[in-house]
């Protein structure tokens, strides 16, 4: 993975507290469960899993928890039966003699079992460690309930005892895990699918949404708990084919508009604790896709007065967008405002980022005439320059693929965006991607399933239907044929013990952006 952290000291921010009061008015209430622990397992190291690690069922049984006391250097495992977020609390007390000195306890929350096979004294990785889920406790008295303060993603908790003394034991009994979301998976009307594979591949992504909708649509509630406009363009489109929760849709688009640069650049995320904070991280396509969420949110609700209340916060970023346009329709990208595309550098992303600024402005289109905007006609004139330079610049007739026109590099991202951004119609569109198909797969060095989402909508835009659900099939079922509650963050096919990180105890396994089948299968199979 290649990732730059932007440090944008002289940012000059705008906060508009009527927009922020808006999005404060959405503020949902979360929902809380309590869920029992289901299992005690023990790992195994020959299974499928990442890095070959999965669980087994421990011949202690949960029931009889209190039973098994751990002394110096024992643990145990316990295992929720699927994935959750939230917080945990156990009972805990001393068997034997007296209690003559501190229980010190190590807690470890794992969403897969590679976690818990991870040291984290071994992580060298280039994120923070401090996201790692493990705590180090010590009690000086006990019997005591131990409720930790922290949230937690997971579905595995390790209870570890380093150290006690030789005259006594730690007991462990009811441990209980407090799930929360701003929704409750039991008002989800049941979807059948024939497709049994395709049934479990929407299950999951309906549950990797769920356990991610907090006081927002995080990207990820083990790491980085956050609003990133990346994600939320896909977990939104997801929602409204499933939980359709208008409130929290509502809520992140109006906490976006509402902490703009006085340029009019939309941050790439923001920070909801301990106040409303932007980030400041820039991106070209995420300030872009603004316009888009809008597009969506008003199409799916009708809603007039958000419309009318974040339109001119949509014109601005696209406006400044445009300023990146050069006479001849050609989208010139700058190093202080990067385009994302995808985590990988393995490709260069101009022609891609030239896909999505067609895609975003033919949406943002639709809601202008909408408002009645008197320079429709600029931006009409816009698409249309963007357009055919795409067609007479960056098509290759020969090739019947779209280049990057610094170097002729072909690549994944650039015919996927273009095709999205239907710069052709449907009949060239799939031609182009029979060709891509042809000659840049099997897809290598793309890690993400953010990148795959935009790969297997590309497909069914062109109406290849059948590559479309095989790729679907293929990549994020052997997430779940290698055990996946929740799909991840990262995944490399090829690579499947693949870690952006190095590690899998930094890496999220439950992720926003790998939502998408659910909205995908609604979508084009429905």
């Amino acid at each position: 993975m290649a990732f730059t952290f932007q440090i944008n000291p002289d940012v000059t921010w705008l906060h508009d507290e009527k927009l922020l009061q808006r999005a404060e008015e959405n503020l949902p209430e979360l929902k809380k469960h309590q869920i029992q622990f289901k299992d005690i397992v023990e790992m195994q190291f020959d299974g499928k899993g990442i890095d070959g690690v999965d669980m087994i069922s421990s011949p202690k049984k949960i029931e009889q928890l209190a039973e098994y006391p751990l002394t110096k250097g024992e643990s145990l495992i316990l295992d929720l039966g699927d994935h959750y977020v939230g917080t945990f609390q156990i009972d805990i007390t001393s068997v034997g003699s007296p209690m003559d000195a501190p229980l010190y306890l190590k807690l470890k929350f794992a969403e897969v079992p590679a976690e818990i096979a991870a040291d984290s004294a071994d992580y060298r990785g280039w994120l923070s460690r401090s996201w790692i889920q493990e705590e180090f406790v010590h009690l000086d008295v006990l019997p005591a309930t131990l409720s930790l303060p922290r949230r937690y993603s997971c579905r595995y908790v390790e209870l570890s005892v380093i150290d006690t003394s030789p005259k006594w034991q730690a007991s462990f009994s009811n441990p209980v895990f407090i799930a929360e979301s701003s929704i409750d998976l039991k008002h989800l009307p049941t979807k059948e699918l024939a497709d049994k594979e395709l049934q479990k591949i929407y299950d999951v992504s309906v549950k990797t949404l769920a356990d991610c909708m907090q006081t927002v649509f995080e990207d990820g509630p083990k790491r980085d708990r956050r609003l990133w406009i990346g994600d939320l363009r896909l977990q939104a489109l997801a929602n409204y084919v499933t939980f359709d929760d208008l409130a929290l849709s509502k809520r992140c688009l109006y906490l976006f508009a509402g902490m703009t640069t006085t340029e009019g650049k939309i941050p790439a995320n923001v920070f909801t604790a301990p106040a409303l904070i932007p980030d400041d991280t820039f991106l070209f396509d995420y300030s872009l896709f603004f316009a888009t969420i809008l597009h969506d949110y008003v199409l799916h609700s009708n809603d007039q007065i958000v419309l009318k209340e974040l339109y001119p916060t949509t014109k601005k970023a696209v406006d400044l967008a445009l300023r990146q346009v050069d006479q001849e329709g050609r989208l010139v990208l700058s190093e202080e405002w990067p385009v994302f595309v995808d985590w990988s550098n393995e490709f260069l992303k101009d022609s891609a980022g030239q896909g999505i600024l067609i895609y975003a402005l033919k949406r943002f289109l639709v809601l202008a005439e909408m408002v009645g905007e008197p320079e429709v006609a600029f931006y009409q004139s816009q698409l249309s320059q963007l357009v055919n330079f795409s067609q007479t610049h960056l098509f290759n007739p020969q090739e019947q693929l779209f280049l990057v026109e610094s170097n002729g590099e072909y690549n994944i991202a650039s015919q996927v965006w273009l095709v999205l951004a239907e710069v052709f119609e449907t009949e060239q569109n799939q031609q182009i991607l029979k060709r891509m198909q042809q000659k840049l797969f099997p897809i290598t060095g793309i890690a993400t399933p953010y990148m795959y989402h935009h790969v297997v909508e590309a497909l069914f835009v062109a109406g290849l239907d059948h590559d479309a659900v095989k790729l679907m099939k293929e990549y994020w079922g052997k997430m779940i044929e290698m055990g996946a509650d929740t799909f991840w963050e990262a995944f490399k096919p090829e690579d499947p013990s693949f870690s952006p990180y190095g590690s899998p105890i930094i890496s999220s396994f439950c992720h926003a952006w790998s939502c998408t089948p659910a909205y995908l299968i609604e979508k084009y199979l429905a």
